[in-house]
């Protein structure tokens, strides 16, 4: 396996080889779609490889890297390969693993290996139908909530069109007025990551819908299909006057979605406490786990 100097940085011009090769292997984590990386590209600071049929991603942060399992079919050959490539990373946990079938095909080769939940970057996955309804007891506060936003601004909801992403474009600019994002080092990768997205919309194929309050875009929804029954939420941002913006843009999108996708993937919390009590308060469906291998476990098993 070619060392990482050698492999390909991740570029827009990149994405018709992963949707390509993801329409054979789809996913289930955020972590891996192609607009997660190319729009994340200035913090994290990705590449691969592809090889017999195989795509091997890695990322940078720090000077660490981390890579990822191999994407497409069963290689041990290539597998032992990554693992010694590992070795050489400064990360202390190099290699990821995103969901439960990966986690299975490494522990068949190598079951002796150490993984460790990583519990922050666990995403959350819910039925669409769910989030549209809110029907029954546990949602009563959010339909309050829900409501009493619907009494108190006047809103309407529309799909981001070419006629309105400028408009996007202005709202975010407030929002990161709002949030401060030049204060913050992680908000201003935030912010580079969702103007590249609305920079490159359409090209990156994604889809969304905002929200309008007294006329003005006050919540904003990015999304793109993650495979066949999912979508995943890259975004969502909200800043109004009108308390409960947030609630509305989660429903709205569901609306907009339940018809073609069974489940919503919103991604993981990473750790925020804030963030992990709101995402639990919508009752997730299932979770996609996500583990990480320690070094020296890999060293103890080649």
């Amino acid at each position: 396996m070619k060392n990482l100097s050698e492999w390909l940085p991740v570029s827009l011009e990149d994405r018709a080889l992963f949707v390509s090769h993801y329409l054979e292997y789809p996913q289930v984590h955020s972590d891996n779609t192609f607009v997660n990386m190319v729009v994340w590209n200035s913090y994290a600071n990705y590449s691969f490889l592809f090889e017999n049929d195989l795509l091997i991603i890695a990322s940078t942060i720090d000077e660490k890297t981390v890579y990822r399992y191999p994407v497409g079919p069963d290689n041990p050959e290539i597998l032992k390969r990554l693992l010694r490539l590992c070795i050489e990373s400064k990360s202390d946990e190099p290699l990821v693993i995103f969901g439960e079938n990966d986690k299975t095909r490494i522990l068949s080769h190598y079951p002796n290996l150490v993984l460790h939940p990583a519990r922050d970057y666990f995403e959350y996955v819910y039925r669409s139908e769910d989030l549209a309804s809110l029907s029954g007891g546990k949602y009563l506060t959010i339909r309050r909530q829900l409501h009493k936003f619907k009494r108190n601004c006047q809103y309407s909801v529309e799909e981001v069109v070419p006629e309105n992403l400028d408009e996007v474009h202005e709202f975010l600019v407030r929002w990161c007025e709002w949030k401060g994002c030049e204060q913050e080092a992680f908000l201003s990768y935030e912010r580079d990551a969702v103007f590249f997205a609305v920079e490159h919309f359409f090209s990156l194929g994604l889809s969304g819908i905002l929200i309008r309050v007294r006329g003005r875009v006050s919540s904003v929804a990015i999304y793109e299909p993650l495979n066949p029954d999912t979508i995943v939420v890259h975004f969502e941002k909200g800043h109004s006057d009108c308390e409960g913006v947030y609630r509305a843009i989660n429903v709205e999108t569901a609306l907009a979605v339940k018809d073609k996708y069974t489940y919503i993937n919103r991604e993981s919390d990473m750790g925020v406490d804030g963030l992990r009590e709101a995402k639990r308060r919508y009752y997730p469906d299932h979770m996609v786990e996500v583990y990480t291998i320690p070094r020296e476990s890999i060293k103890n098993c080649l």
